[in-house]
């Protein structure tokens, strides 16, 4: 029977972040639930630490960040943030200040969702910033880090991204034909990638570690 351990989330009120944030509390591995956002989720439940802060200040708090285990589910659209600059402190500036306050803290782990095609050197600005997050992330001192790259994420979300619908109802009727070198492209749901999280943790493994989305459906299975 593994020790049961604490974790930390950010993002819990996202498409994977949801429920990532449902399966720790319903897990018997964490004995608390810390969830660290903007503002409180509408949710109670005695393993569950809420924290309202301020992203652009995480140090601030990083007496109240302690944990063994990093769940980074943040992440954004340029259309929702309303510029490449707010994109990219979202997606890259917050993540990694999360990443630093909780090494500095001696968290052992650190999960984050990326996104497939991520690559520091791309000329897409969306994979040029998620590959410098993953490689700024990945400096840092945890016992482990491990990157989630999933394809098109399916669920519902609280806001409408309309690309994103439409791209769901086109590859959802397909995603049966993606077999062998098209697998990695097919769509995931949101639930599978947290599930796959939960399993990654749960492996006790060192280093890096990056996940292709095909290899997310196989982890969520296991769990």
């Amino acid at each position: 029977m593994h020790k049961t351990r604490n974790a930390l989330i950010a993002g819990a009120s996202g498409l994977v972040g949801s429920h990532c944030l449902r399966l720790l509390l319903t897990s018997e591995r964490y004995s608390q639930v810390i969830s660290i956002g903007r503002r409180d989720l509408p949710l109670i439940h005695p393993k569950l630490d809420q924290k309202v802060i301020d992203f652009n200040n995480l140090k601030k708090y990083s007496s109240e960040l302690a944990a063994d285990d990093v769940f980074c589910c943040l992440g954004t659209t340029i259309k929702k943030a309303g510029s490449k600059e707010n994109f990219y402190k979202v997606d890259h500036t917050y993540v990694v200040e999360l990443a630093k306050v909780t090494a500095a803290k001696n968290a052992n782990q650190f999960l984050v969702v990326s996104a497939m095609g991520a690559d520091a050197g791309s000329m897409i600005f969306y994979n040029k910033v998620k590959g410098e997050m993953e490689r700024d992330v990945q400096q840092l001192d945890f016992r482990a880090v491990h990157i989630f790259r999933p394809s098109l994420l399916l669920g519902e979300r609280e806001e409408q991204r309309t690309g994103e619908e439409f791209a769901s109802k086109i590859m959802r009727p397909l995603s049966g034909l993606m077999v062998g070198p098209l697998r990695k492209y097919k769509p995931i749901l949101a639930e599978d990638v947290a599930k796959a999280m939960l399993w990654a943790a749960d492996q006790r493994a060192n280093g890096v570690h990056i996940y292709p989305s095909d290899e997310l459906h196989g982890m969520a299975a296991k769990l």
